[in-house]
């Protein structure tokens, strides 16, 4: 199996695209393309549809096959990383939907379970690498109790295992954790977007996700350019740029991640603000908050114009 591409394209900016709802509560198709469209013109590399992003826990099954078949319908040139989870039949069955629709690899959601065990999150993440060997497999880690030594037997097991979405906020638990899983093949992605990317690169990640790409891919692909050439005091500036509106997302345990997402592609013209309970959409003040901010990066509506040239660069 030669994964080399995949492995490229996953170092890099992981994008998490939305699930556009219509005002009858559809997902709105036309705004999903749109959306992905505009991330993979500005030059992003992975789509993951059904991320957390996404609204994962709030789609029906056939709408996860849906944003499935849309976004590997629309993604040339860039690779669809598709989020499995659930119980074992149910990452199963949409692991290998996403094999047949054409997907490259699958991000294996963090099990949602009072009882999880580290021998029971290998089993898991095991069970759906053997189920798709064709596809990559990377494996989404927010639970302290997986450790290095998890990782590097899941490793051990699994050929086709190839990355990790590590979204604990501790960098030295992340740099323990990757140096105890002797992982220097596998592909480490800082999962917790922008805000934590820095401290990620410096403990040796070479990607990081992203839902602000959604809004101003360019500002995130110059934010990886900034972090890969090893210039921090650019880097640097471009994250307090984009720091209030990470923090909008943060707040409240992340209850807004979604939320204000949309929100700004609702002020940009390209999808309704609606999202699916137990998400809520944002106070008129956050409203107004999130349209400052736009404002202040010179984004207009139904416009592509990227941020200052200070972020451009």
């Amino acid at each position: 199996m030669a994964f080399d591409q995949l492995k490229k394209r996953l170092a890099g900016v992981v994008a998490i695209p939305v699930t556009p709802f219509d005002n009858a509560d559809r997902i709105d198709e036309d705004a999903v393309v749109v959306i992905n469209r505009r991330m993979i013109d500005a030059g992003i590399e992975v789509i993951t549809p059904n991320g957390n992003t996404g609204e994962y826990y709030s789609l029906t099954d056939g709408e996860r096959r849906r944003c499935v078949e849309l976004a590997v319908g629309h993604a040339e040139p860039a690779s669809v990383l598709v989020g499995v989870g659930g119980s074992v039949s149910n990452a199963l069955a949409e692991a290998r939907f996403a094999r047949e629709a054409g997907a490259e690899a699958v991000m294996v959601h963090q099990p949602v379970h009072p009882y999880i065990s580290a021998d029971g999150w290998i089993d898991y993440n095991d069970a759906i690498a053997r189920a798709v060997p064709e596809l990559g497999l990377v494996t989404y880690v927010k639970n302290a109790a997986i450790t290095g030594a998890a990782i590097a037997e899941l490793r051990r097991r699994a050929e086709n295992f190839v990355g990790i979405k590590y979204a604990l906020p501790d960098p030295v638990q992340f740099a323990t954790t990757l140096a105890d899983a002797d992982g220097s093949d596998l592909v480490w992605i800082a999962g917790l977007a922008e805000s934590y990317a820095p401290s990620g690169f410096a403990a040796t990640a070479t990607g990081f996700t992203s839902g602000l790409a959604n809004v101003v891919p360019e500002v995130s692909i110059a934010f990886l350019r900034a972090l890969q050439s090893g210039d921090f005091t650019l880097a640097l500036e471009q994250w307090r740029a984009i720091k209030a509106f990470e923090d909008l997302r943060a707040r409240d345990n992340n209850a807004l991640n979604v939320s204000v997402v949309k929100e700004a592609l609702h002020q940009l013209g390209l999808c309704d603000r609606a999202v699916r309970a137990p998400i809520s959409l944002l106070s008129e003040d956050d409203r107004r908050a999130v349209g400052r901010m736009l404002g202040a990066w010179n984004v207009e509506k139904n416009s592509n114009t990227q941020l200052t040239a200070s972020l451009r660069a």
